[in-house]
């Protein structure tokens, strides 16, 4: 195997870096907007990814089982799909993570002999590392080329890899932590680096019991909560900031109409924080949104595809229905 990782991240001071600039201005413009917010991009450091690993196995977050109850259960239908006529492709996975569920598929499609190539993109250098390391063991024979950045930057170099189709893996209903605007402006934008019969498999965690959505979001053990809370300490050690972490608790929503699970920390003390050299005043009960989880209805997914210049080939769903795999095909 062969790991070519693209880096955007890199260095260790504010000054000079580019990334750690971009962090610093993006954290300072937030927490001085009204309402204050966080940028959910920002909360996988190394000790965020961890605590991302944990969250994924916690009894209360279903979306993790879910999907993988596709990937494990209905290999074979999302293969027959992305797999065509059996003529080369790049698999491209935005936002890999550790790839534990596509590496099911991964599996499968090298059983079937598939002549394909592996193209993980995550913003998460130590990801990537650790992707290099599971893959290379359990897939010696798999081609892969990893690229660390954001979505679009990544995605523009890999889809001029080569001239193959493309296959785009965008799971986990990482849509969901995207106002449904901004959905819609990201489908839009990703059709238009995909050539007509290019495909994608996007997940959605479907609407279900409200009860069930706010308990992944706000499990008994505080996981959430922490990793929440670790993009404070994130800033404190990357743009010397000084929050005193104790003075922020985890606070959750969800409303079953709109689909909106939503993520907060309250400020528990009227305080100044300073991140970078500037302050940012607090008020007592201020909240800081962190994150968005939408959550759809099949007809909100099928609308979002043929706005976005896709149409449907399948929705692949779990054993309980509470998960879909949406595969679109770019028109």
């Amino acid at each position: 195997m062969v790991l070519q990782t693209h880096k955007v991240l890199n260095g260790n001071n504010v000054k000079g870096n580019p990334a750690l600039e971009q962090f610093s201005k993006d954290v300072i413009q937030g927490l001085r907007g009204t309402p204050k917010k966080l940028q959910s991009k920002y909360f996988y450091d190394q000790a965020g990814d961890a605590l991302f690993q944990k969250i994924m196995f916690m009894p209360e977050y279903y979306i993790t089982d879910c999907e993988m109850d596709i990937f494990k259960n209905k290999t074979h239908d999302i293969a027959d799909l992305i797999m065509e006529d059996g003529a080369s492709f790049d698999l491209i996975e935005l936002g890999a993570g550790d790839a534990t569920k596509s590496s099911h598929l991964l599996e499968y499609l090298l059983t079937l002999k598939a002549d394909f190539t592996y193209m993980p993109i995550d913003i998460s250098k130590n990801i990537l590392s650790y992707l290099d390391n599971k893959l290379g063991n359990n897939f010696p024979q798999l081609d892969v080329i990893g690229y660390e950045g954001e979505y679009f930057d990544m995605l523009s170099l890999a889809v001029c890899s080569s001239p193959k189709r493309k296959v785009i893996l965008f799971l986990g209903s990482n849509i969901g932590n995207m106002e449904k605007e901004e959905a819609y402006a990201f489908c839009h934008t990703l059709r238009n680096y995909l050539q007509p019969g290019d495909i994608v498999l996007m997940g959605f965690d479907l609407k279900k019991d409200p009860q069930v959505i706010l308990d992944a979001y706000n499990d008994k053990a505080g996981i959430t909560a922490a990793f929440n809370l670790n993009l404070l300490s994130r800033i404190n050690r990357e743009l010397n900031a000084d929050f005193i972490i104790e003075n922020f608790t985890h606070y959750q929503t969800y409303d079953p109409i709109e689909g909106a699970c939503r993520s907060y920390l309250i400020s528990s003390e009227k305080s100044i924080v300073t991140v970078s050299g500037e302050p940012v005043h607090f008020t007592k009960d201020e909240p800081i949104f962190m994150e968005l989880s939408q959550k759809y209805s099949l007809g909100e997914c099928e609308l979002l595809a043929r706005n976005s210049g896709f149409t449907s080939l399948n929705y692949i769903m779990d054993s309980k229905s509470w998960f879909t795999d949406a595969v679109w095909l770019a028109v």
